[in-house]
């Protein structure tokens, strides 16, 4: 015995380097780290084991599958669906116009109408979209951004039409522009006039909708892009910084604003890695608006998020894999303490889900809740001596970049610089080398491929959707009080030169039936229009 424990304790290591998805190196096996711990509980500061006592033992996180397609109407089918198959709380996804401030008859959307989400022209488009939906029971999120402040002022005047006030409104408006200039580039305005609109919005909610998050601040489209799971927790951070500032800077008080701000992560395949992120941003998160901005209410301490599923990470090759992919993440939000999920379909790597691959998604999120176990404790990897490694990795490189960016002058002044933009291309070409050299496999794709394979069934969005939209858009310019629109947007354009909070004024706009396209127009003529300086 004595023998075979002297040979086991000399084994050697294997000489091939393995390491994470960010890079880490990993160790064949893990110990007990000689660092002191302290014994933290679930449910408080720093929050790294969980922001609730409890976590998922009481009530499940909300199941809000990301839908939104064509028009106002094929929207709503959608949603009906989802609900009727237990969803829990709704996500609606935008067309490329409508995220970009364009009408349907707009040059610029032309081919794009309804395309990769739902057009939203008016009004009346987002009350065809929650027709038979009170608003006033549901969680709503959308994932808008440089539109965002119109969006809700047509869903706040919806929830009226059907009774609710706006203080019974739940749910959130993406709304986070920094990211926009790093990886999705889907902005109108400068950095300056966007952060004010913002701004405007986090102070309307606090006053006017207490139950509504104004921003939700996104690394998700950071890693989609190529960032490490590292630089997706700093690079958010940083921006939630910026946020948080320009509030501060108006005036606001941290508590008054801090416990509506809400985040939104992706999650990739490498399982423990994601669940340790998670974990670190709970942590850095609480410590930075404890010590840096002083906050005293402990809501302003917890970092809730919203997690999806990686879209990244799904292959056209044999898309039926994609399940299996999903499910790991799935489990990996799970257990890394997410609020609400969004688990991608099976097919979302050639086209929009259908109806059937939608509801696997659901599915396996119900899974996961009803007959994995692993919500029947509040932190069922406590303990594990890899996970506690890759902790303390993955915070230590995080305050790294958070003190880089500091000195760089904050997150607008590194976004000019090209800072996040160029560590984002590093690594997602590092990404791409290994996966073209077979260093990294793809299931299907660089390795066991087929040569035949089954086309599955897709949806496609039919053409004539863009035609009935515009004609939609000229009966409503015909039908509408045009005096009253006018007034409304001259108001509008006024308060920009000023100081004063725009939300009123959009939502006057909004209740005089003017479109997004007008909206926005307006704002470009007092704002302009960003034009990113290129970086290689």
């Amino acid at each position: 015995m004595k023998s075979m424990a002297k040979k086991q304790n000399t084994t050697k290591e294997s000489s091939k380097q393995y390491v994470t998805d960010s890079n880490f190196p990993v160790k064949r096996i893990y110990h007990r780290s000689s660092k002191k711990y302290t014994k933290e509980d679930s449910g408080v500061y720093p929050f790294t084991r969980g922001i609730h006592p409890e976590m998922f033992r009481e009530r499940f996180w909300t199941m809000r599958q990301y839908s939104g397609f064509g028009d106002a109407k094929l929207t709503n089918e959608r949603f009906k669906f989802m609900l009727e198959k237990g969803q829990t709380g709704l996500s609606m996804a935008f067309d490329l116009p409508t995220q970009i401030g364009y009408d349907p008859d707009s040059t610029q959307a032309e081919g794009e109408v309804g395309k990769v989400g739902v057009s939203i022209a008016s009004l009346k488009d987002m009350m065809i979209a929650f027709d038979g939906i009170p608003l006033g029971k549901v969680s709503s999120s959308m994932t808008i951004n440089s539109t965002a402040s119109t969006l809700l002022a047509y869903y706040i005047v919806v929830g009226e039409s059907q009774g609710f006030k706006s203080t019974e409104l739940r749910g959130t408006t993406q709304n986070d522009i920094l990211k926009e200039y790093i990886a999705r580039n889907t902005y109108i305005y400068p950095p300056k006039p966007s952060m004010r609109l913002i701004g405007d919005m986090i102070g309307y909610c606090a006053d006017k909708i207490p139950q509504w998050y104004p921003v939700s601040i996104s690394g998700y489209h950071m890693r989609e892009a190529g960032c490490t799971a590292t630089q997706e927790i700093a690079f958010t951070i940083a921006n939630a910084i910026a946020y948080i500032q320009t509030c501060i800077d108006r005036g606001l008080k941290i508590d008054d604003f801090a416990p509506r701000l809400s985040f939104f992560f992706c999650c990739t395949i490498e399982f423990f890695e994601e669940v340790a992120k998670f974990r670190v941003a709970r942590k850095v998160y609480a410590k930075i608006l404890k010590e840096k901005f002083h906050a005293k209410d402990p809501r302003s301490l917890q970092l809730k998020f919203h997690t999806q599923t990686s879209g990244e990470s799904l292959t056209a090759q044999q898309p039926d894999n994609n399940i299996v992919r999903v499910a790991i993440q799935t489990m990996a939000a799970v257990i890394g303490g997410t609020q609400s999920l969004h688990t991608n379909s099976r097919d979302e790597a050639l086209a929009l889900p259908t109806q059937e691959s939608a509801k696997i998604a659901l599915r396996t999120q119900q899974i996961v809740a009803h007959e994995s176990g692993v919500t029947k404790t509040a932190d069922p990897m406590a303990g594990s001596y890899y996970l506690e490694e890759l902790c303390d990795q993955i915070e230590e490189d995080v305050w790294k970049y958070l003190k880089q960016i500091e000195k760089m002058g904050g997150s607008i002044k590194a976004i000019e610089k090209g800072f996040f933009q160029s560590e984002i291309r590093q690594n997602a070409y590092r990404l791409k080398k290994e996966a073209d050299a077979g260093d990294r496999i793809l299931v299907g794709v660089n390795k066991y491929s087929e040569v035949e394979e089954k086309s599955p069934e897709l949806l496609r969005i039919d053409d004539r959707i863009e035609i009935q939209q515009k004609k939609a858009l000229k009966e409503l310019r015909s039908s509408r009080d045009n005096k009253k629109l006018e007034k409304a947007l001259s108001a509008m354009k006024s308060a920009a030169d000023t100081d004063e909070n725009l939300m009123p004024y959009i939502i006057a706009s909004a209740k005089a039936y003017a479109t997004t396209g007008e909206i926005s127009n307006t704002f470009r003529e007092v704002f302009g229009e960003y034009r990113p300086k290129e970086v290689f």
